[in-house]
């Protein structure tokens, strides 16, 4: 049992950033309750602005953390006035793109974009599968059939879209209207939080404020008119798949995986869990299915097994959108930001006709298909 008095001990810390008064002195909490391993807090936040709320936060976090584990421990507030607005909600212009770290939350209900007529998620159960290559080639392959197409990095704690898009540097600026404009590269929108960090920094977030970063970049960014927009979600089923799936009408998600037994076993969590959430999974993706030789390029080593993915597609009900082999061009493409759906000279290559192939299914979805139609049509009615 934790003791109350341990508590009090360490909340003592925390401080309100008007006065540098510990909030206990200020009489502020009140409420703390133990039960068993949870503990709840509740506190006065009366003059207390949103930014300043979410630096008090993490402070009881960390106050406590030698007492109570992350997961148990509840905040709450309680207040007699409207919030105050902070100094940087006042103001009226800036120049450079900003981005407000904190604890989001969560939107009322899901959410379109403006201007965006299709949103499709790249998910993997199993990080080490080649999402963000599948990701940028499949977008590229989008637009090289004629659609207009975004790409958002929702990597936080590994964004690799800038490097892949040959884009490392830039920087995003904010629009008249005060939106994030996002970066251009090889015909596509794209945003990441790669752009706003340098490379060499780690980002050491806890989950819950991812939420707030992950909301700018759907709903603050300056998306225009789009096709499709292309999330590359991280991998996994935290924080940011569920915060994304409970905010976002998503019309479906695109699960990759490479042949081998261990990530088909994250595949099939990955699904269950957006099933539970009632995303609709537009099919499976086997990356990295077998390597095809320069000198041979009809011939296929199957390095890591072989119809994995199909096969699990198959058992699960969804459709196998196709398999993505191994070339030395895509290594170096990805190495070089020289994205290999972006060479006109790799027409025809078994890379380039796999990813033009699922471009081509995705597209036929939206279109109602040439088969299933009952199942293509739900998928994409909103």
């Amino acid at each position: 049992m934790i003791n109350i008095e341990a508590i009090k001990t360490k909340l003592i810390e925390v401080k309100n950033p008007n006065t540098q008064k510990s909030l206990l002195d200020e009489n502020r909490f009140k409420d703390i309750h133990v039960d068993g391993n949870k503990v709840t807090l509740v506190y006065n936040r009366d003059e207390i602005t949103a930014p300043q709320k979410r630096d008090i936060e993490d402070a009881i976090v960390n106050s406590l953390a030698d007492l109570v584990n992350e997961d148990d421990l509840f905040i709450k507030t309680v207040s007699t006035q409207e919030a105050p607005k902070s100094q940087a909600e006042k103001k009226t212009q800036q120049q450079n793109a900003q981005l407000q770290v904190g604890h989001g939350k969560a939107a009322p209900q899901k959410r379109d974009i403006p201007g965006v007529n299709r949103i499709i998620a790249v998910s993997s159960g199993k990080g080490g599968v080649g999402k963000s290559t599948v990701s940028v080639n499949l977008a590229l392959a989008l637009k090289n059939a004629g659609k207009k197409v975004g790409l958002l990095d929702a990597d936080i704690y590994g964004p690799s879209v800038p490097m892949l898009l040959g884009e490392r540097n830039a920087k995003p600026l904010a629009t008249d209207d005060k939106k994030i404009a996002p970066i251009e590269a090889h015909g596509l929108k794209f945003i990441s939080f790669g752009l706003f960090i340098e490379e060499k920094d780690a980002v050491i977030w806890r989950g819950p404020m991812l939420g707030g970063v992950l909301n700018q970049f759907l709903f603050d960014v300056d998306w225009g008119e789009l096709d499709y927009l292309v999330l590359d979600l991280p991998p996994g089923t935290g924080d940011v798949q569920l915060s994304i799936a409970q905010t976002l009408k998503l019309d479906g998600i695109v699960g990759v995986s490479t042949p081998q037994d261990v990530a088909l076993l994250d595949s099939r969590k990955g699904f269950n869990m957006f099933e539970q959430v009632n995303v609709p999974v537009l099919g499976l993706v086997e990356n990295m299915s077998y390597f095809a030789p320069d000198d041979m390029p009809e011939k296929k080593y199957y390095i890591f097994g072989e119809k994995g993915g199909e096969a699990i597609a198959k058992e699960l009900g969804y459709p196998f959108l196709g398999e993505v082999p191994i070339e030395i061009a895509l290594r170096e493409s990805c190495d070089s930001g020289n994205p290999y759906m972006a060479n006109n000279s790799y027409e025809n290559r078994p890379v380039w006709n796999a990813y033009s192939g699922i471009a081509k299914k995705i597209i036929e979805l939206e279109n109602g298909g040439d088969e299933e139609k009952g199942f293509f049509s739900k998928i994409f009615k909103r």
